[in-house]
């Protein structure tokens, strides 16, 4: 079985429906592992996602819920992101 390779941040934010300053705000909130190569962050999408389903413990990601133009995702936080 082939390792999987990291990705750039359009990449991981196009695989999650989100806009790069999202995918970057991710990372300021220390909310997904990244690699950060000089000044280029990378990832891997398993451990993003796997991130994403424990921000809340055990509670899964919803799906996304589309308004308007726009994905959302709903991670069922108390605190605006």
């Amino acid at each position: 079985m082939a390792e999987e390779s990291y990705v750039l941040i359009e990449d991981m934010a196009k695989h999650f429906a989100v806009s790069v300053s999202t995918a970057r705000a991710w990372i300021r909130q220390g909310l997904v592992p990244a690699l950060k190569i000089g000044a280029v962050y990378r990832f891997k999408i398993s451990e993003v996602e796997e991130a994403l389903r424990n921000i809340r413990g055990d509670e899964a990601v919803e799906e996304p819920v589309e308004l308007g133009s726009q994905l959302v995702f709903d991670f069922n936080l108390d605190e605006d992101i």
